[in-house]
This record gives structure tokens, C-alpha cells and sequence, in this order.
């Protein structure tokens, strides 16, 4: 048997075909369309799957505050299909949700059971997705994340290489922390977590997964450069200095003890991930 895995060309997708190999069947729009979730229930339907992953969705974040009732076709309705139709076959569904179902108060990692309160439509959206994951009672992790990053796409990473390579002096966020989080690891856990609800599904519930030490945009920033050789000055700004339509989590630190607990999946170093997609990148100092 195989997974299926909702996502293609994103960044978790490219790296659950990278590492699950023959195992892992990564569905794009031309066979599943999140737009069309009964598309997505159908696909499931259709095969005899170990498990599934879904790693698509909506992550536009400024954009879903103009276009809402699309980020939730995409980011709830589609996610709750997958999972109903998973249930009625007894399939483990892995989903990918993320640090913007909190409102970023405090400074302490937030606990897998800490309330929830979004600031803005990309986090509505899928604090929606996991309630209907969760409505459809199968086998289920949902595995929220923070700050993905990889040599692929669009990311933090790319964007500070080609920056850092044309100015002499940025002005990046300090005051929103959290935890770096390489797709790589990402994949890997899913497929280690969709292994453990395989074998057992009393193991079902929510988790969360991200990369550390926290750290502020500013200073991931400072790594990324000192790992790769550039030597722009980085000057630190408060968020109000950087306005975007949708608001950020100042604290996107989570807790990641139950998930290591549950599953033997220590929190991983995001700095080795970074050299690893600097390495691949052709960008290592």
C-alpha cells in the first residue's frame, strides 16, 4: 500500500517525496483540486491507502483577509472531506495546521491545549480545518508547525539569500519569535506519525511540531547570513514598523513535549536544517 499525500510542488510535499520514496503518492491539482473537496474525498475513496497526508493548503496569509470564504474551501472544507472519507475507511490522516490558530500572547511556548484565538482569516481558516479533522472521528493527527522554510519555493530563507546578496542593510522584525521549521524535518515526522496511527490509533490527536532554539526573525536572519558568507547589517524593527494586512503572532513558540512523548520525535535544531538547505541551495559559506 501506498500514501497519498495532498500537495505536489509546496515545500512539505517536495520533501515527504523525497524521503518516503515508493511509499508516498504526492496528488497535485490535475487529480485533487482542494477547491473541489469532494475531488479530494473521491481520490481517497478510489485507492486502498496506509495512510494519508495532507500538506496543501491556503498559506497566502495576506491575501485570505480579502479572500476568506476561498482560504476556507481550501484550508477547512476541503481538509474535513479528506478527513470523513479516511474515517469511513479506517485510513490515518496526518494534517498540517499551524501557529496562527493562537493570537501570539505571552511569551511561554504554547501547550497543545492552550485556547485558541486567531488574529486574522489565514488562522481562522485552519483552526476551522482542524475542528472538522477532528468532527470526523478516524484515526487522526493534526501536527501544527511554524516558519517553514527549504531550498524550495518561496521562503524566508530565499528571500534573506537574495537580499542579503543586494543590500548592505536590511531591516527585519525582532519582536515576533518562534521556531524556524525545515520541511524536511516536517516530512519526516509526518510520515513517522502516520507509521505510529497505523499501528495505533488511540495515538489520534493534536500535536505540535517546530524546530529550535526560538529565535526572532532578525536573528534567524543573522544565521542565514553568517552561514552563508554575506555580511549585510541587520538592523532589528519593531512589527509596527513593517505593517502587513494580516497581523502576525509575536509568540509562535510551541511546546513540542507531547509530540515527543507520543511519538520518539525530538524537537529537531533548525540551524542544521539551515546548513542542509544552504548545502542544497549551492549558497554554504
Amino acid at each position: 500500500m501506498t500514501i497519498l499525500v495532498f500537495g505536489q510542488s509546496g515545500q512539505v510535499a517536495t520533501e515527504l517525496a523525497r524521503h518516503g520514496g515508493d511509499r508516498v503518492d504526492c496528488a497535485g491539482r490535475d487529480r485533487a483540486d482542494l477547491n473541489d473537496p469532494a475531488a479530494c474525498a473521491a481520490l481517497i475513496a478510489s485507492g486502498d491507502w496506509e495512510a494519508v497526508i495532507n500538506a496543501a493548503a491556503w498559506t497566502a496569509v495576506d491575501a485570505a483577509e480579502e479572500h476568506e470564504d476561498e482560504a476556507r474551501v481550501v484550508n477547512a472544507d476541503a481538509p474535513a472531506a479528506m478527513a470523513h472519507a479516511c474515517a469511513q475507511q479506517g485510513v490515518p490522516f496526518v494534517h498540517i495546521s499551524t501557529d496562527y490558530v493562537f493570537d501570539g500572547s505571552g511569551s511561554d511556548p504554547f501547550p497543545v491545549d492552550a485556547p485558541v484565538a486567531p488574529l486574522g482569516a489565514y488562522g481562522r481558516t485552519k483552526l476551522a480545518g482542524e475542528e472538522g479533522v477532528r468532527a470526523a472521528d478516524g484515526p487522526h493527527a493534526i501536527l501544527r508547525t511554524s516558519w517553514v522554510v527549504s531550498a524550495h519555493g518561496k521562503n524566508f530563507v530565499k528571500t534573506m539569500l537574495r537580499l542579503g546578496a543586494e543590500r548592505d542593510r536590511l531591516t527585519i522584525v525582532s519582536d515576533q519569535v518562534g521556531g524556524p521549521t525545515p520541511a524536511a524535518d516536517i516530512a519526516r515526522a509526518c510520515l513517522t506519525i502516520a507509521d505510529a496511527l497505523a499501528s495505533n490509533p488511540d495515538t489520534s490527536g493534536t500535536y505540535h511540531f517546530s524546530a529550535g532554539p526560538d529565535v526572532s526573525w532578525a536573528d534567524f536572519a543573522r544565521e542565514i547570513f553568517a552561514q552563508a558568507g554575506l555580511s549585510p547589517e541587520v538592523v532589528d524593527i519593531p512589527s509596527s514598523d513593517f505593517p502587513t494586512p494580516a497581523a502576525r503572532p509575536a509568540n509562535s513558540r510551541m511546546d513540542n513535549s507531547a509530540t515527543e512523548a507520543a511519538f520518539g520525535i525530538a524537537r529537531p535544531d533548525w540551524r542544521t536544517g539551515l546548513s542542509d538547505i544552504l548545502t542544497e541551495l549551492g549558497a554554504k559559506a
